[in-house]
């Protein structure tokens, strides 16, 4: 199946959340997207050691391939290797050739996604609920963290907008609140200091029912590596990464804004938005370019990551500077 700004249906990568912080207040750059912001510099790999630690990981996997080689702009496939490789999920660790180490023993089975708050019909979904009930199709998307680095992911998934009309939404409902997994046992970034675990993220509701708004169950052919947010994921491809939460639980339709993890750190950083704007910069950075992972040098970022055909009108009449 095809669909706009889509090779043959979804991407996205590791719920990007924020900078390698060393503050909670004040986050600041993984130091490997420091070093090569506006440089030349080769591309970035994963050490020999994690990449052990996730082949074995990922041994009774099956095979990983894409229906699609490329986005609909002609840029390939970031490697299997590298997506699962290099992600942000702080809930294990800051590090992000450290998150599948730590990760490997993270339990996605039995899962459940409760759906409620202002809906006629509120549900529980388990995780083979979601994936008989609505067909998985593939979504190559560009994902573009707001740390300035990029990758193309061939993901599986389904349009949320699917799940959001089984459980009927009130007409009150104006936001989406989503609500990740909190673990502490066995997430140990969320023994953290400073950060309100577990990690909440929110869409206006025209935002969750656009059609490139996907739930991901997977992505490469294969159900979602745990680094990547296992095993359900929310991906908004115009946005940066940290609006894709990872290991969902929780769905909430709601009347008001719903707060988020990195509005509420650093609301003067990160806005509720979270378009991706080369115009818009961040406070301490330019977004204006981005590397993109498995190339060297850097290239433009463009506005909405290259789906403002498809969703502008989202925001026709806003000021995107004071709504970022």
């Amino acid at each position: 199946m095809k669909m706009m700004g889509v090779a043959v249906a979804g991407c996205l990568v590791p719920a990007c959340t924020m900078p390698g912080a060393q503050s909670p207040t004040a986050p600041t750059e993984d130091a490997s997207i420091s070093a090569a912001r506006g440089t030349n510099e080769a591309p970035l790999t994963p050490t020999r050691t994690n990449r052990a630690a996730r082949e074995e990981q990922n041994a009774a996997q099956p095979t990983p391939y894409a229906q699609a080689q490329q986005d609909e702009l002609g840029s390939p496939l970031t490697s299997y290797e590298m997506v699962t490789g290099y992600t942000n999920f702080y809930e294990f660790t800051m590090s992000k050739q450290g998150v599948a180490a730590l990760a490997k023993d993270f339990k996605t089975s039995p899962w459940e996604v409760t759906v409620g708050g202002l809906v006629h019909r509120p549900r529980t979904f388990g995780l083979e609920d979601l994936l008989k009930k609505f067909p998985q199709e593939e979504r190559v998307y560009r994902m573009r963290c707001v740390e300035t680095w990029s990758m193309v992911i061939p993901w599986q998934g389904f349009a949320l907008s699917h799940l959001l009309k089984e459980v009927e939404p009130m007409g009150s409902a104006q936001f989406v609140r989503f609500e990740s997994a909190y673990r502490p046992e066995e997430m140990p970034g969320q023994r953290m200091a400073g950060y309100p675990w577990p990690y909440q993220e929110g869409l206006r509701l025209d935002e969750a029912m656009h059609a490139l708004t996907i739930l991901a169950t997977g992505l490469y052919g294969t159900p979602l590596p745990v680094q990547n947010g296992a095993p359900v994921r929310l991906v908004v491809p115009w946005k940066y990464g940290s609006k894709s939460i990872k290991s969902v639980v929780k769905i909430e339709l709601v009347e008001e804004q719903p707060a988020t993890l990195w509005s509420t750190v650093a609301p003067h950083e990160y806005g509720f938005y979270a378009n991706v704007n080369p115009e818009v910069p961040h406070p301490r950075w330019s977004q204006s370019s981005e590397q993109h992972i498995g190339e060297s040098g850097r290239r433009p970022t463009l506005l909405f990551n290259g789906y403002a055909e498809q969703v502008a009108d989202l925001y026709k009449g806003m000021d995107l500077r004071q709504y970022f």
